[in-house]
């Protein structure tokens, strides 16, 4: 997949693609029925597969004091993208000029444009609640108005909606990862949710207890609920991603109360130096809130405990490795 942050003076071939716009933020199976459709109609107009979407998040831009929200950062989110066959992904940078940007104006001048400026879209595809412009003034119909004029197709997606008749989406997700509840999460997402990051010294009292982590910041990502999970880890080696059963604590650890929250994963049957390496962490299930404990004894058992529990667990999944996106993938690329 070819990455390009700029729309200006593109390579012929990065030009009249089929692109699934958006903010895209989870890639969850609404996510992913917007942009296999793109596939599809890229298939079908002999067009490069694209997608258009924005760095920083826009909500990170309006408010920029807020808390972190975010479901994928950047990397994940490009990784996810070309699982699912992508050519072409266009990033914008959100900023004051794209945010003042017209709606007029971002059809006319970004997605359509001149050979030496604008993407040259033949077609693009949108959910059902896209909006664009400034103050989100631009909707579906002015956007297939503005096609017409300006020589490009568009199509909507309808809502995609979950057993039981929740649409998907990323709030969604958000308020069951906050609510502890990951395998709902991973049913909104078509995969478990990931954390990933540099393993990080810690202060080694994981080692002193008996159970050495690995430990991961979390960055500026929604935080799940604070506990203890059943994980699976995956550890970078060159082109593959080496998977590894373990049970991690995510929060501040009351017994200890560390400052910034943490992913601390312990690795079962591992006895090796992860320091520096890049680490991706799916959140399996979870097993219990933090607490705190009488002493190191009881805090000892309890991890005993939870360690038992996340390997019953783990042991009842049934893991898929062929998807190169996340070995828990269940939905399909072209999924309508």
């Amino acid at each position: 997949m070819h990455v390009f942050r700029h729309y200006q003076d593109l390579p012929e071939e990065a030009r009249g693609a089929v692109a699934a716009v958006g903010n895209f933020d989870g890639i969850h199976r609404g996510h992913q029925a917007v942009i296999g459709k793109a596939g599809r109609l890229a298939r079908e107009l002999e067009g490069p597969h694209a997608v258009l979407t924005f760095e920083p998040h826009p909500r990170s831009f309006f408010n920029s004091n807020g808390p972190p929200f975010r479901l994928t950062p950047f990397r994940i989110k490009a990784r996810l993208i070309e699982a699912l066959g992508v050519e072409l992904l266009y990033v914008l940078s959100f900023d004051e000029a794209l945010a003042s940007m017209s709606a007029e104006a971002f059809a006319s001048e970004i997605l359509a444009g001149s050979p030496e400026a604008g993407l040259g879209l033949r077609h693009v595809v949108v959910g059902a609640d896209f909006t664009f412009g400034k103050g989100r003034e631009g909707d579906i119909p002015l956007l297939k108005q503005l096609g017409r004029s300006l020589g490009f197709g568009v199509s909507s997606v309808t809502k995609v909606a979950a057993p039981g008749g929740e649409a998907y989406s990323s709030t969604r997700v958000r308020e069951y990862l906050e609510a502890g509840n990951p395998t709902r999460a991973a049913l909104f997402l078509g995969r478990y949710y990931e954390i990933e990051g540099r393993v990080q010294h810690g202060d080694k009292r994981g080692r002193e207890l008996g159970f050495p982590t690995a430990n991961i910041p979390l960055g500026e990502i929604a935080y799940p609920a604070f506990g203890i999970y059943a994980v699976r880890a995956g550890i970078d080696r060159g082109a593959r991603t080496e998977w590894h059963d373990g049970v991690a604590n995510l929060g501040i650890r009351p017994m200890f109360e560390t400052k910034e929250p943490l992913l601390e994963v312990n690795l079962f049957n591992f006895d090796q130096d992860l320091y520096g390496q890049h680490m991706r962490v799916a959140l399996v299930d979870y097993l219990r809130p933090e607490m705190k404990f009488a002493g190191l004894d009881a805090l000892k058992a309890q991890m005993n405990e939870d360690a038992h529990r996340a390997k019953v667990i783990l042991a009842l999944e049934e893991w898929d490795a062929s998807w190169p996106a996340s070995p828990f993938m269940t939905a399909t690329p072209d999924r309508p």
